[in-house]
């Protein structure tokens, strides 16, 4: 498979993946990221608050891999955000709004069931390398 890389991106400013998966792989000119959740990268825990301060925390553990990959939000170009409850849906694109304002990414949101530790929202990313 010559020309192929595939690099494993992991940063201590987020939460470390805590199953079978990284962070994010940066792998041919892109980076994916794996969804995160609102946890609090220096205490391991989901942090307090409801769904702005959530998102407010997932956008930042989100942010900080995208810099340990050498990319920024302004090279994201698709985003999934996964709600609990699609009633919540303003308040988390407000906070988001704040973070893709410029030529916003590509997004796809859908409500699901349950997300990890019951949390609110959960976002991937993928952004060019």
């Amino acid at each position: 498979m010559s020309g192929f890389t595939r690099d494993v991106v992991s940063t201590p400013n987020a939460p470390k993946a805590i199953g079978p998966y990284s962070q994010a792989i940066k792998a041919n000119g892109f980076v994916f990221i794996s969804g995160q959740v609102a946890i609090d990268p220096a205490t391991n825990n989901l942090i307090e608050g409801g769904i702005e301060a959530q998102t407010e925390r997932v956008l930042q553990n989100l942010s900080a891999i995208l810099a340990t990959a050498g990319t920024s939000w302004e090279k994201v170009v698709k985003t999934t955000v996964f709600l609990k409850n699609m009633s919540e849906f303003g308040q988390m694109n407000e906070v988001y709004g704040k973070v893709c304002k410029n030529a916003p990414p590509a997004r796809s949101t859908v409500e699901v069931a349950r997300l990890p530790k019951d949390v609110a929202v959960e976002i991937d990313v993928i952004a060019l390398a």
